[in-house]
């Protein structure tokens, strides 16, 4: 068989010239509904507001909807609204954004970390029950990279141990879990609109939930602790001011219209994807559970595997595989728990409630070790979601891309 031409990282000619497409994609939707409330003077927490809320829980199947500032105010708006306060522990992944475990520490709770599954990159629901103390009140999975959790096994989890579960949506715009959406499947979920999110409006988030209990709290907090029904100036509860504008409602109206197609456009090219990488060496794709009925793909995600490639390290395969025209990254270097922040708690800055008396134990984070967090951080290549609104024709050449640079391996690990 023929050998691959050169690689494009020596000099050969490139798998791939054209670019993939950009994001954000917007169009006419959203430039007429912009339109029409900025000629309208109505600007503020108004209709179109309630419209999102409203569509946006009904299109992840939740009875209502309470929007905010962005993702990270959402999860803070969740916890103070499911009772998490001073002295609770709150079990989280270290594989994912800062904003799930800060935004515990932020209602004076603490963050524990409990391991990933290598298979999924989700929090391992067995990790998780060892992890469960007389001081836990809340599981706070994340659905990484758009694939939903083992909500089964969470949902019994927390059933047997009296313990609220929050979902960290905020991958996971269209998942569906046994045919109803993320967001609505625990106590209450959370949603991101952040600029690199799947549906976008710069910023913003949401809270859903089937508890109206759950969603009036959230509404009080996010409107400066005022109450349903009551006067403009009575204030109930110590909130914020985490408001959406009307703006921001209209871009989001925009942007879910065509959630649904660009959703499955996603899903259909990492499916070709996959099976173009079936069995491919120095690689390993992850597993989706058969009771994801529908998943919103923020990323694609593979393994690579060192001990197969003679030599040749991740980013030097990353760095190749870039001069093919073909955009990956590594996603996170370390895990949440040896961030700065954390390795320093203890022994520098003070936090409530480890500092406070409710808590009444001592954390050590720089004694936590996750050994599959550790793992996916040096081994996980992330494809972002842009890239997967290409043609079929697209998903085969990322697979040439890589079949061509584990071919000329050798000569990469001496390069």
């Amino acid at each position: 068989m023929e050998k691959p031409a050169k690689l494009a990282i020596f000099g050969g000619a490139p798998i791939r010239a054209k670019p993939f497409p950009k994001w954000p994609v917007f169009g006419r939707e959203e430039r007429q509904r912009l339109l029409a409330v900025f000629n309208s003077g109505k600007w503020w927490y108004g209709e179109r507001v309630k419209e999102f809320e409203q569509k946006y829980a009904q299109f992840h199947d939740a009875k209502y909807g309470v929007s905010c500032t962005n993702g990270t105010a959402a999860l803070e708006m969740a916890l103070l609204a499911c009772g998490i306060g001073a002295g609770d522990e709150v079990i989280v992944p270290p594989y994912t954004f800062m904003a799930t475990a800060s935004a515990v520490m932020k209602v004076n709770a603490v963050p524990v970390f409990a391991d990933i599954d290598l298979d999924t990159c989700n929090m391992d629901p067995r990790a998780t029950a060892e992890k469960i103390t007389g001081k836990t009140k809340a599981i706070m999975p994340v659905h990484f990279a758009g694939l939903p959790v083992d909500m089964d096994a969470f949902r019994q989890l927390a059933k047997k141990h009296h313990l609220m579960l929050i979902e960290d949506a905020c991958h996971s715009w269209g998942s569906r879990w046994k045919d109803k959406g993320t967001g609505a499947l625990g106590d209450c979920g959370v949603f991101s609109f952040q600029m690199s999110k799947n549906i976008t409006s710069g910023e913003g988030g949401i809270l859903l939930s089937d508890s109206e209990e759950i969603a009036e709290t959230a509404r009080s907090y996010s409107n400066c602790g005022r109450g349903k029904g009551k006067a403009f100036y009575e204030h109930y509860l110590l909130g914020s001011n985490l408001r959406m504008t009307e703006l921001q409602a209209a871009i989001l109206l925009g942007q879910l219209s065509r959630l649904k197609e660009q959703t499955l456009k996603r899903e259909h090219n990492v499916a070709c994807l996959e099976r173009e990488l079936k069995g491919m060496p120095g690689m390993a794709l992850l597993k989706r559970d058969k009771r994801v009925t529908r998943r919103s793909y923020h990323m694609f995600i593979f393994r690579f595997l060192p001990e197969a490639w003679g030599g040749v390290s991740r980013d030097r395969f990353l760095e190749a595989l870039k001069a093919e025209g073909i955009p990956a990254a590594p996603g996170y270097p370390i895990p949440l728990y040896k961030n700065p922040l954390f390795q320093k708690i203890g022994t520098g800055p003070r936090f409530c409630p480890l500092s406070c008396p409710y808590y009444g134990r001592t954390v050590d984070y720089r004694r936590v070790v996750c050994p599959n967090t550790e793992k996916i951080c040096r081994t996980a290549v992330w494809i972002s979601h842009p890239v997967l609104l290409s043609r079929e024709k697209d998903m085969r050449d990322i697979a040439r891309a890589i079949s061509k640079v584990w071919e000329h391996r050798k000569e990469l690990s001496r390069g």
